[in-house]
């Protein structure tokens, strides 16, 4: 076994702090987005080396206020190579920190039949790992289908924008 070293995370070339380290994709294709919110995340040293190195699944996660505070479920950061012993469950619950009245906010939100807080990406900040999480609402399949459509339409337009421009 050999240790490989961490693909830093590109920043974008805008000039803005934030370069990505995993994207929840299908969180836009699922849910309506409704709200969304920057919260901290509780993380041990070896995850924190994890995600630096692109070994994070945000896809299957989900959040939930608990006693007045929000918790990460579901969300698998792969242990940490070198990290042996320090290593912790890859899907243990993790916590988020945000601001006391962004939490009632969202408990507010989330109350409601169908609501739910999905993350949407982990990202650095300053140096410090981010969790951006939306308040969400799950979509019925002719909604999907309806996504679908719209996106393929506009494609077309593009595409036909495109061979307009080549051709004059």
């Amino acid at each position: 076994m050999y240790y490989t070293r961490p693909v830093a995370a590109k920043k974008p070339k805008d000039g803005t702090e934030e370069a990505v380290l995993a994207r929840n994709r299908a969180a836009s294709h699922e849910y309506h987005l409704l709200e969304r919110y920057e919260a901290g995340i509780v993380l041990t040293g070896t995850e924190v080396k994890s995600i630096r190195a692109g070994r994070a699944n945000l896809k299957d996660g989900y959040a939930k206020v608990e006693r007045g505070e929000v918790f990460l479920h579901g969300t698998h950061i792969s242990p940490y190579e070198p990290g042996s012993r320090e290593n912790v469950d890859a899907l243990r619950v993790r916590k988020l920190l945000l601001n006391a009245r962004e939490i009632r906010k969202i408990a507010k939100a989330t109350d409601g039949a169908g609501v739910t807080l999905v993350p949407l990406r982990l990202y650095l900040k300053s140096g410090r790992i981010k969790l951006e999480v939306a308040v969400a609402k799950g979509k019925r399949a002719f909604d999907k289908r309806e996504a679908i459509a719209r996106r393929d339409v506009e494609r077309e337009m593009e595409r036909a924008r495109g061979a307009t421009r080549r051709t004059s």
